[in-house]
């Protein structure tokens, strides 16, 4: 495949096999040959799915030659984070003791990638068990630290660190994450790519590993926001196998206005940031003011992250309960995961209850100021990626919306990182738009009003 293929849209890529300018065949083959190649050299890949991709395509070439199209994914390959299970092919969620463990039955997000066209063509590396047992640094996983496709010497992001990486470096069109508390927006962010974190239960969560049940989120991650929208429309919707999901049914507004947008900014000081970060969001920010008004506000005063980790750490503690207690986690990759879960089983329930409660009340807090934005737009990382080598302690200075972004995660808000230009090292940034719940159409709306003003969507890494 010519490099430049490997980084065209999932939009362009459908064009080609309507026009009959590729096959699915051919776009599996390219792919696959990609993944092996490059798979590996960043950490990115558990497994390759060669026969069900070919499988998958040869189908999509022959339903598509007699006129039966399924849609915008039909024929498209695919990779999905390896805590979606998927029958016939191990589900690791990272975890060296869980390699060779087989669940029999698919994902939900599986069956409709799938009813939708799609090739899958790897299962993709993640940050052991998402991240949920205290990781601090890049090694924690059995496939290695996720590589960043612009630097090998840098992360990727996580925990959805294979989907970041294999999106980044074109060894799939698009992939599948999740989020409980950024696992989608920082890869994202880091490898200089869109990725879109779904209102709370619009993506079905059957088949997916469970961190937290009232906080986990299930995204794609693609080149463009269009491209996300086009896998959301995919994927989201009720399932009767989820009694969290969302009962209304949600479809991609494609033709969406590209104007007239209100947005919200929170106050960024000059020195919270990296300069080149600092500068490209001012940049951005003129950009926006061009398709609709920008007011700076302040997020209310209430304790967001506090609550957030209170609540993953109670759930996840839950939901780990016999891989503690039975020693597995003593097989875990980083050193920190494997006693960081112990502390959790001891978390009175009353922290967990109280929790819960403030939590409503930060719902309510945020809905109330969302109804009066389209998005609340904020850098989405304040650095650069790091160096691998490093613990997050003595690079990153965490989220410039840290606490943006617990609020929305906390409250089951959409969000949707694009990049929006490169730091002092030549790495990736991005700038993110949170948007009121159920609302992921206007965010996707500026997104895209904003990729049509400008080309960072279309800069990559050369591999």
């Amino acid at each position: 495949m010519p490099e430049p293929v490997a980084f065209v849209s999932i939009k362009e890529l459908g064009r080609r096999l309507r026009s009959r300018e590729t096959t699915a065949i051919e776009l599996a083959e390219s792919f696959l040959a990609r993944l092996k190649q490059f798979g590996a050299e960043y950490n990115a890949v558990v497994q390759i799915t060669t026969d069900v991709a070919l499988a998958q395509a040869k189908k999509a070439d022959e339903e598509l030659s007699r006129g039966q199209d399924r849609g915008a994914l039909h024929g498209i390959p695919f990779g999905v984070k390896d805590l979606l299970a998927t029958k016939g092919i191990a589900t690791s969620w990272g975890a060296a003791p869980l390699k060779e463990r087989m669940i029999d039955d698919d994902a939900t997000v599986i069956v409709r990638l799938r009813e939708a066209g799609a090739v899958l063509c790897a299962k993709l590396a993640m940050v052991e068990l998402a991240g949920g047992f205290g990781y601090k640094q890049a090694n924690a996983s059995f496939t290695g630290p996720g590589l960043n496709p612009w630097d090998k010497t840098c992360w990727s992001g996580g925990s959805s660190s294979g989907p970041g990486s294999a999106v980044g470096a074109g060894l799939v069109p698009f992939a599948i994450g999740s989020e409980t508390m950024g696992s989608i927006v920082t890869p994202s962010g880091y490898c200089g790519i869109a990725g879109l974190r779904p209102t709370y239960g619009r993506v079905s969560r059957h088949g997916a590993m469970a961190l937290s049940w009232t906080m986990d989120k299930i995204g794609p991650m693609c080149r463009t926001a269009e491209d996300c929208g086009l896998v959301l429309n995919a994927i989201a919707g009720p399932d009767p196998d989820d009694a969290t999901s969302i009962t209304s049914p949600w479809s991609f507004e494609a033709a969406a206005p590209q104007s007239g947008f209100r947005m919200a900014v929170l106050k960024v000081e000059k020195n919270e940031v990296q300069a080149e970060v600092f500068d490209n969001y001012e940049k951005t920010l003129e950009v926006l003011r061009k398709i609709g008004t920008v007011e700076t506000i302040e997020l209310p005063d209430m304790p967001y992250s506090i609550v957030g980790s209170t609540i993953i750490s109670c759930e996840m503690a839950a939901a780990f309960e016999k891989f503690i207690s039975s020693g597995d986690v003593w097989e875990l990759a980083a050193p920190e995961d494997r006693w960081g879960g112990y502390s959790n089983l001891v978390i009175p329930a009353k922290d967990y209850i109280n929790a819960m409660r403030i939590r409503v009340k930060i719902q309510q807090t945020m809905d109330r100021l969302m109804a009066n934005y389209d998005a609340v737009v904020t850098p989405t990382l304040n650095t650069e990626a790091g160096p691998i080598t490093k613990k997050f302690s003595e690079w990153a200075r965490g989220f410039v919306s840290s606490e943006l972004t617990a609020a929305a995660n906390v409250a089951g808000l959409p969000g949707l990182t694009i990049p929006n230009g490169f730091g002092a090292r030549g790495l990736p940034t991005g700038i993110e738009f949170t948007g009121r719940a159920m609302a992921e159409n206007r965010i996707l709306a500026i997104a895209m009003a904003y990729q049509q003003q400008t080309d960072w969507h279309t800069k990559h890494p050369m591999i």
